[in-house]
């Protein structure tokens, strides 16, 4: 499969590109960004023509890989999809839900296979322990930390305008979102408050009963930076494992999940769908953040 890849940034250069570039059943065909420069860079380093029009690069693809700004992304994937493109998107899939909407939509209209790369479902031992978890079900609790700083010297997201403006929530959330709703189901309702260092504390109540905490920032004081995710059940309490892969790989494992999606025709459970569903529940979380009230999912 032919990929384009929209973006030229750390993550599109350092993963997605590195990723597409060694993957045995995918081609890295060409890329596009806003930035020309930019764009011929990353195009002279992994050897393929840099597009100057989205068109142009979608014309000799069978898929694109995107890593935009939520806000830039969904546009470009309803263009894509549009025009009989597979999709492998970041997360978020976008910054409001009747965005995200409309990607689920084009691609459904055109019968493309999707794929949202929530980074830790694509680690083999975080999506064995999902699945086996989900399968043993039970579970009636979660609560997730993550603690980070982009602001820090040398951080390649410093300058990520996005992130700045909305925070860890928007960018944090699909990741904690992502490894609990498998084993605690469908949000319904939420509550949110705000903490010091930009911090977006959410209590969740779940189909079923079950409740979850989640707890995001990305400027936690330097020395106070904490990623760990607790589930409690009535078969015990487990913790999330560590990684067993790198991002390149679980960026590898994605598209080998959309090349079989796109083959059998059978959805990945990280499709845009499941991404647009994330995007309903941090749009609610913002809601309940800025009213104080517990808001429907």
């Amino acid at each position: 499969m032919r990929f384009g890849l929209l973006g030229t940034g750390h993550w599109a250069t350092v993963t997605q590109a590195a990723a597409l570039s060694t993957h045995p059943s995918a081609t890295l065909a060409g890329v596009w960004g806003r930035s020309p420069d930019k764009a011929a860079d990353l195009g002279s380093k992994y050897g393929v023509p840099a597009y100057g029009d989205v068109d142009a690069l979608l014309a000799d693809v069978d898929a694109v890989a995107i890593a935009l700004p939520p806000d830039v992304q969904a546009p470009l994937a309803v263009r894509a999809a549009k025009a009989g493109k597979h999709l492998l998107l970041d997360k978020p899939l976008a910054l409001d839900p009747a965005a995200a909407d409309e990607v689920v939509a084009a691609a459904g209209a055109a019968g493309v296979a999707t794929v949202v790369f929530f980074t830790n479902r694509f680690v083999p031992s975080i999506e064995t322990f999902l699945t086996e978890n989900a399968r043993l079900g039970g579970w009636y609790a979660a609560h997730g930390t993550m603690y980070t700083s982009i602001f820090q010297p040398g951080n390649p997201y410093s300058g990520s305008v996005w992130r700045k403006q909305h925070g860890g929530l928007w960018d944090l959330g699909p990741h904690a979102l992502s490894v609990v709703l498998p084993l605690l189901g469908p949000v319904v309702d939420l509550s949110a408050a705000e903490g010091p260092r930009d911090t977006a504390h959410l209590l969740l109540r779940h189909e079923g009963g079950a409740a979850s905490t989640l707890s995001l920032t990305l400027d936690a004081a330097p020395d106070a930076t904490s990623f760990g995710f607790a589930y409690f059940g009535e078969h015990g309490a487990k913790t999330l494992p560590e990684w067993d892969t790198t991002q390149v790989e679980a960026f590898g494992a994605a598209v080998s999940a959309l090349l079989d999606a796109a083959t059998t025709g059978v959805p990945h459970p990280c499709d845009a769908a499941f991404g647009a569903q994330v995007v309903r529940i941090l749009s609610a979380a913002e809601r309940a953040r800025r009213t104080s009230t517990i808001v429907t999912v």
